[in-house]
């Protein structure tokens, strides 16, 4: 068995055999278990039916705490690392406790300091998460496998809180950047469909060289897999972020590459 490999939520034996949650939440509610009464503020609506979104499964442990189980990488459910959900109907000071508890990672970041990241309707820009708020620990409620837990305390009762392992960076947007580099017409720069992933969304190869040389110099293919479902998982996004980085400076000048510059 992998060491930390966490337990299927369904059977309760070691995930990795099949993926037993097919889907997102979506605008799931979670009040105190036997509660048939009219939806309150504080209980808590999930919501990760969205582009880059992930989040499966939801338990209710108290009014402060939440166990929440990650959905798989697709076709592959030994990795379980990305998380992107948001949180609404919220009480005003209300402190929760949030439990990742199905991560399939023993080492992470959050081990050294890293936080998740949040945002919110009336603050649309991306903050991590106080690292004193996050732990990650092995925990024997879960066949001490290992669990991040983050601490939150909701300000603000008509916003919408989103919560996500680390900057998203999602298709859309990066189709929408390369539709930008296309639209430049830049003489050195070609842009090419490999073909199309199982979901029917585009896979692309990116060329950059010199117009005027026979050897191309410079070729890379963008292979993210970024056709997936909306369970993007880290490696994932870091090569978005990272294929971003490298295009970004060889295409500024507006001038040719050549020889000199690789």
């Amino acid at each position: 068995m992998e060491e930390g490999a966490a337990r299927d939520v369904e059977t309760g034996s070691e995930a990795g055999g099949e993926d037993a949650l097919v889907g997102n939440v979506n605008k799931l509610t979670v009040s105190p278990p036997g509660y048939s009464g009219a939806l309150r503020k504080g209980h808590l609506v999930f919501d990760a039916c969205f582009e880059s979104g992930n989040l499966g499964r939801v338990d209710y442990i108290s009014e402060f705490e939440f166990d929440l189980f990650i959905r798989p990488d697709t076709c592959n459910p030994r990795f379980r690392v990305w998380f992107n959900f948001t949180v609404e109907n919220v009480r005003e000071t209300q402190r929760v406790i949030f439990n990742v508890v199905n991560f399939s990672k023993t080492k992470s970041l959050y081990r050294d300091g890293m936080s998740p990241v949040v945002k919110s309707t009336s603050r649309p820009k991306w903050q991590r998460l106080p690292a004193k708020n996050v732990y990650y620990y092995r925990c024997p409620d879960h066949r001490r496998n290992y669990v991040m837990s983050f601490a939150f305390c909701f300000d603000r009762e008509d916003d919408v809180y989103q919560f996500a392992y680390c900057y998203p960076y999602t298709y859309s947007r990066l189709q929408h950047y390369l539709a930008s580099l296309e639209r430049r017409n830049l003489p050195y720069l070609q842009r090419e469909q490999l073909g199309l992933s199982v979901q029917q969304r585009r896979l692309d190869l990116l060329t950059i060289t010199n117009s005027g040389m026979n050897n191309i110099m410079w070729d890379f293919t963008m292979r993210w897999c970024s056709s997936l479902t909306s369970g993007h998982f880290k490696r994932r996004k870091l090569q978005k972020w990272s294929s971003l980085m490298l295009t970004s400076p060889a295409l500024r000048t507006g001038e040719p590459l050549n020889r000199s510059s690789d």
